[in-house]
């Protein structure tokens, strides 16, 4: 087994940061690792993204500096050891957009508005063509997990129809999508301007999606209910912003239905393999959004579908998938 703490041991030791105070931030669902490193006033982050777990750094390198590029705020990197799985990079700040709502609640219209003027970009910008892309055929393998960790059982039927069901409303991959767009992802800096304050983490799984993937991420947030009010406020928003087609609603719902049904597969896993259980809590919010958003009237067979297969978050289910 690699010893990391001797790797990043002797990576800080040759590095600017050699002697820094150290102190852990909370991971997200992957296996990768930070630590703020801390001298005085100044700070960086040490991203430890274990390569034989399956994390790499490069493509995190090359997005944050196209997305910089691009005139929105990615972390500066400062330094990289592709081959041991280390960055060092800038610190853009300790509170995601969830700190500021705990702490004022009523910033949430205010903060919606700060993250759809970045969606607005990410929808304008030449994305790098190397990236994966979300056909319909795609979106509906990414599915898959909910069979194998969540339903424990066939879910090809059900891929069939979402497959459909995004050919019909979501068939134009056409949009750089970062995938983990939610409230934990993104830095709020409000002394700086523009989207400056905006700062974004986590974009190391972006792809190329039908436009609304983000804004599905972002309204459909599992970790946190968003009041209807503002949610519709903030669709309209992004819709008369973009000059969005009135079948664009039906897309956003669609890809909001694709993306809850692959998180309730991933929570699974997490909970079941990894021992994170903490992620079951979450199931009963990512089924109310499916349902959500299975409203729209154009996914009524799709409806069908999902509730022909997909068993709800009840307790016994739950208490199936704890560790």
């Amino acid at each position: 087994m690699v010893d990391r703490a001797a790797l990043i041991a002797a990576f800080l030791q040759n590095s600017p940061w050699v002697g820094w105070e150290q102190t852990p931030i909370a991971a997200d669902a992957s296996s990768r690792q930070y630590l703020r490193l801390r001298k005085g006033n100044n700070t960086a982050i040490l991203m430890d993204a274990p390569p034989e777990s399956g994390d790499e750094t490069t493509k995190f390198a090359r997005l944050a500096e196209f997305l910089n590029d691009n005139g929105l705020s990615a972390p500066r990197i400062l330094a990289h050891a592709a081959d041991q799985g280390l960055m060092a990079i800038e610190d853009l700040g300790s509170k995601d957009f969830a700190a500021q709502l705990r702490e004022k609640p009523g910033d949430q219209a205010m903060l919606n508005t700060a993250a759809t003027d970045v969606l607005i970009v990410l929808r304008t910008v030449s994305a790098p063509n190397d990236l994966p892309v979300m056909t319909p055929q795609v979106g509906a393998q990414m599915i898959d997990i909910l069979g194998t960790h969540y339903t424990r059982s066939s879910v090809e039927d059900l891929q069939a129809e979402i497959e459909s069901a995004l050919s019909t409303n979501a068939h134009n991959p056409n949009t750089l999508a970062l995938r983990d767009f939610h409230a934990e992802n993104l830095i709020w800096r409000p002394e700086r301007k523009g989207n400056d304050r905006v700062g974004l983490l986590d974009f190391q799984d972006a792809f190329i999606a039908p436009e609304g993937y983000d804004l599905a991420s972002f309204l459909r947030d599992v970790r946190r209910d968003i009041p209807q009010n503002i949610v519709s406020q903030t669709i309209n928003d992004y819709c008369t912003r973009t000059n969005a087609p009135a079948k664009f609603r039906a897309q956003l719902a669609c890809l909001g239905v694709q993306r809850n049904l692959r998180i309730l597969g991933v929570f699974a896993r997490l909970a079941t393999e990894h021992q994170k259980p903490r992620y079951l809590a979450f199931m009963p919010r990512v089924w109310a959004n499916i349902l959500r958003d299975l409203e729209s009237p154009a996914l009524g067979r799709l409806k069908r579908a999902v509730l022909a297969v997909v068993p709800p978050p009840t307790t016994d289910i739950l208490n199936g998938l704890t560790p």
